[in-house]
């Protein structure tokens, strides 16, 4: 299974480019002090925690902020105690969307994401109704600036990568949850310089729309983006060929 879409890509551009550097922090702390309560504060005996604590310093997060944020999770520093949640529905053309929280207030989080979806179109629905169409992958990216995709293929299905599949800007390496550790540090320990890395939920099958609906269903991933409680935002939607997410 692939997990490539063109709407990857752009996201990912956006995310390396996004000027709401306080807003991702934000969300990251909340990661980094949910994994540490749940598994305890030690990075290399908590999975989790490793895993978000490289998210945060590729983020280049300073080390104070991860270091307070285990120590809020562990009980040292006082913090605040987040609940994790998720939440289906359909964006314009019957878009597939998943949501991902953690939030202090579950009421208001649901309030908030059930009018943004009706706002921006879609509408929210019952659990179960469109994570089916999900499978959860480990996901790096690379930029075709630094590495050449015929060396990254070699080296990502040696190192027990699932698939490899790129761009002219990005190349992705596809892994199963249980070895995307391993093929991060082993692609890492043989010089490849990633620009991302994360655990991810990868559509089975992507649907395209036409421009103005895809515009739509962007304007609504954006907007929960923005929430302080949306940790996440996955769909379906693929981009039409030749279209240009910067223009109106």
């Amino acid at each position: 299974m692939s997990g490539h879409s063109k709407w990857h890509t752009i996201k990912h551009k956006k995310g390396a480019a996004d000027a709401k550097r306080g807003k991702i922090f934000t969300k990251i702390i909340k990661e980094i002090t949910v994994a540490a309560r749940m598994g305890g504060g030690d990075i290399e005996g908590n999975p989790r925690l490793r895993t978000i604590v490289i998210k945060a310093r590729d983020a280049n997060m300073p080390k104070d902020n991860i270091e307070r944020a285990i120590k809020k999770g562990t009980g040292e520093l006082e913090g605040v105690n987040y609940t994790e949640g998720m939440y289906e529905g359909y964006g314009a053309g019957g878009v597939a969307v998943l949501v991902e929280t953690l939030t202090d207030n579950k009421n208001r989080t649901a309030a908030d994401v059930r009018s943004i979806f009706t706002k921006g179109g879609g509408n929210l629905g019952e659990s179960g109704c469109v994570s089916y169409m999900f499978t959860r992958k480990g996901v790096i990216t690379f930029s075709t600036e630094t590495c050449s995709e015929d060396e990254l293929f070699n080296a990502a299905l040696e190192a027990g990568a699932e698939d490899v599949v790129a761009d002219e800007d990005v190349i992705e390496v596809m892994t199963e949850p249980d070895v995307f550790e391993d093929v991060r540090d082993a692609l890492e320990a043989a010089g490849f310089k990633r620009e991302m890395a994360e655990i991810s939920m990868i559509p089975d099958q992507r649907i395209t729309l036409d421009d103005e609906k895809t515009r739509k269903v962007l304007r609504l991933i954006d907007n929960l983006e923005d929430n302080d409680d949306v940790q996440n935002v996955y769909s379906n939607m693929d981009l039409p060929e030749g279209f240009d997410p910067d223009a109106e």
